[in-house]
């Protein structure tokens, strides 16, 4: 059985979780909601750096670009990933065709 660390999934998780606190936090301020997925970005590239910095088990870059390239998705994906679960669970008021 392959290990999961190849894919670089444990090394990259901790970057969605944290992101995706971050803009649960942000959300609750005054600050408005289309400048959650900025701060989210932006912090799961320093993220990604911090990483790469202190070799966070699984991490997939091997370089600082990278790193941060990763971290970058990382977190506009922990938006993404909030949004698919708030759809997927608000009602539909719409009539089915």
């Amino acid at each position: 059985m392959e290990d999961i660390n190849i894919l670089g999934v444990s090394g990259v998780a901790f970057i969605v979780i944290i992101c995706l606190l971050i803009g649960v936090i942000v959300k609750a301020t005054s600050l408005a909601n289309k400048w959650i997925p900025v701060i989210c970005g932006v912090c799961g590239g320093a993220l990604g750096a911090l990483g790469m910095r202190f070799g966070a088990v699984g991490f997939p870059a091997t370089d600082y670009f990278n790193a941060v390239a990763i971290g970058i998705v990382s977190g506009l994906g922990s938006v993404g990933c909030h949004e698919m679960v708030k759809q997927m669970t608000k009602e539909d008021n719409r009539e089915d065709h």
